[in-house]
């Protein structure tokens, strides 16, 4: 493929709209979109099936890499992010050794992932106990936000913060306008539940109530109501939203005026607690999958807009580690292997209930890119990277060998609408098994 080319398609999804146009490329940047016969000699011209979409953000990934690629690595989950026409990642800075709560850190982690990725990564920083000093030279260095736990993180290196520690990260950040994002679950609420070991799912999701949720977004909004620097307030966000009971609570920090975004991710929108089996280790994540109720206000909440964006929150471990071989829910890692097929389970829950292709590159495109300030992704229009993704939406496929290093997947044979067909990466055609074409990006256009 020429450094210059033109890609035209019946069905292109733009900021606007779905609409045929042309898409021109010139040097890996979206130079105009024209209409569909204005392209020029030899275009590249999609297949009837086909939809032309801009490449999705993925805003919340574990890479686990220094210190646990084991678990999952730069190379094979950018791979399986490319295969998924995710041509963007956020990597989160728990799970790797060292944890990125440093300057150091974020540099180490950096190193650590130059020259091996497929797609291009940004990077989240971490807020712990005592590091608040280290948030601005983060952000500085090219951290797109920065990541806290509100309970125990299940990883000793990446300890919680308390209330105190939370307002001094949030007074850190104001004085920036950094974003800092909250995993939402309140420790002493799941102290005062049942924690039953064992194989029933039932069990499990008890040991996590609603309330544990409700309750740290109740702190994480108090926190960021008081917090105001130079008459700005904070900016915060609550990632893998499951309580749907929590919807009120947010609307109404909105209508008040605190800055808060929200985002909820695919095995939410999928699964339903009473279709869990017992002992399927798979699935657990933290929070937990709830009862279908909660998935569908879930869906409603993303129609309505109340829900600003949908991610992964990919994170593998060994399959040891999932403890599949006793079938225990306390003993399991909790987390959620899918990179590769977020885009095909969104979409399949979307169309059953109506929604559109649009709706989908909203929530995993243009809001993700906003979020993590990343102006040059999550569009296409002229001006952005030419971050393409071919996608036949009506074609069927049953998920099998992914590209994860874990094997250990809830998705593992169901039955998905919408195949990935061509990925271009800043003008370039991303080959399986090619050689790594991501490089490493910050807020703005770097």
């Amino acid at each position: 493929m020429s450094r210059t080319f033109v890609v035209r398609a019946q069905r292109v999804v733009l900021p606007d709209g779905e609409r045929s146009a042309a898409v021109h490329v010139e040097d890996g940047v979206i130079t105009a979109v024209s209409d569909y016969d204005d392209a020029g000699p030899e275009p590249v011209t999609l297949a009837a099936d086909e939809v032309l979409l801009p490449g999705l953000v993925d805003s919340h990934v574990h890479v686990n890499e220094p210190g646990r690629t084991e678990w999952e690595g730069f190379a094979s989950a950018t791979r399986a992010a490319a295969a998924g026409g995710i041509t963007t990642i956020v990597d989160m800075p728990l799970n790797s050794v060292p944890p990125t709560v440093t300057v150091q850190a974020l540099h180490v982690k950096r190193q650590v992932a130059e020259g091996q990725v497929s797609v291009d990564v940004a990077f989240w920083g971490g807020a712990v106990p005592g590091n608040a000093g280290q948030l601005h030279q983060m952000l500085a260095d090219g951290a797109v936000g920065v990541k806290c736990f509100l309970l125990d993180s299940g990883v000793p290196e990446f300890p919680p913060l308390d209330d105190a520690g939370l307002r001094a990260a949030l007074t850190a950040l104001a004085e920036v306008d950094g974003l800092l994002i909250a995993h939402c679950e309140d420790g002493d609420v799941i102290a005062a539940a049942p924690q039953t070991a064992g194989p029933h799912y039932a069990d499990f999701l008890a040991s996590r109530p609603e309330a544990a949720e409700e309750t740290a977004i109740g702190r994480l909004v108090s926190a960021a109501r008081d917090c105001v620097v130079d008459g700005r307030g904070a900016r915060v966000h609550v990632v893998h939203l499951a309580d749907a009971g929590a919807l009120p609570l947010l609307r109404a920090a909105r209508a008040e005026g605190v800055r808060i975004t929200v985002e909820t991710c695919p095995h939410y929108l999928t699964f339903s607690a009473e279709e869990v089996p017992d002992g399927d280790t798979a699935f657990k994540c933290c929070p937990p999958i709830r009862d279908a109720a909660h998935r569908e206000a879930l869906w409603a909440a993303l129609a309505a807009g109340d829900i600003d964006l949908v991610v992964s929150d990919h994170s593998p471990c060994t399959p040891e580690l999932k403890r599949l071989d006793v079938g225990d829910f306390a003993l399991a890692w909790g987390g959620i292997a899918g990179l590769q097929v977020t885009l095909p389970v969104v979409w399949t829950g979307a169309r059953e209930r109506g929604l559109s292709l649009s709706d989908v590159v909203r929530w995993m495109s243009a809001a993700p890119a906003r979020l993590t300030g990343l102006t040059g992704k999550g569009g296409i229009a002229a001006g952005k990277d030419a971050d393409l993704v071919v996608f036949a939406p009506d074609e069927r496929f049953r998920v099998g060998r992914l590209h994860h290093r874990s094997p250990v997947t809830p998705y593992a044979g169901r039955e998905l609408t919408g195949v990935v067909r061509r990925v271009w990466l800043r003008g370039q055609v991303l080959v399986d098994g090619g050689a790594p074409r991501g490089r490493l990006v910050s807020p703005g256009r770097a």
